[in-house]
């Protein structure tokens, strides 16, 4: 990948750390509790109060590919 490309990511990241600081946790905590089987649900509300909704059954796959990308996050 692009060093300047993951400078700005990172950079990126402190900023949506700092905005929101609930959320890190809020994933971190989640991360050990999420395994085959576990359902993820996200619930979008928009500024017009319109919601948009949608889940998954997490596979052997996804969790795969989130360890995969945890690999390749900057350790803090």
């Amino acid at each position: 990948m692009n060093p300047i490309a993951m400078m700005r990511i990172k950079n990126l990241m402190e900023k949506f750390k700092e905005n929101h600081p609930k959320v890190p946790l809020f994933f971190a905590a989640a991360a050990g509790c999420v395994g085959e089987g576990s359902i993820i649900e996200i619930n979008v509300q928009t500024a017009d109060g319109r919601s948009i909704c949608t889940n998954m059954k997490v596979t052997a796959d996804d969790l795969e590919l989130m360890e995969a990308m945890k690999d390749m996050m900057p350790k803090n």
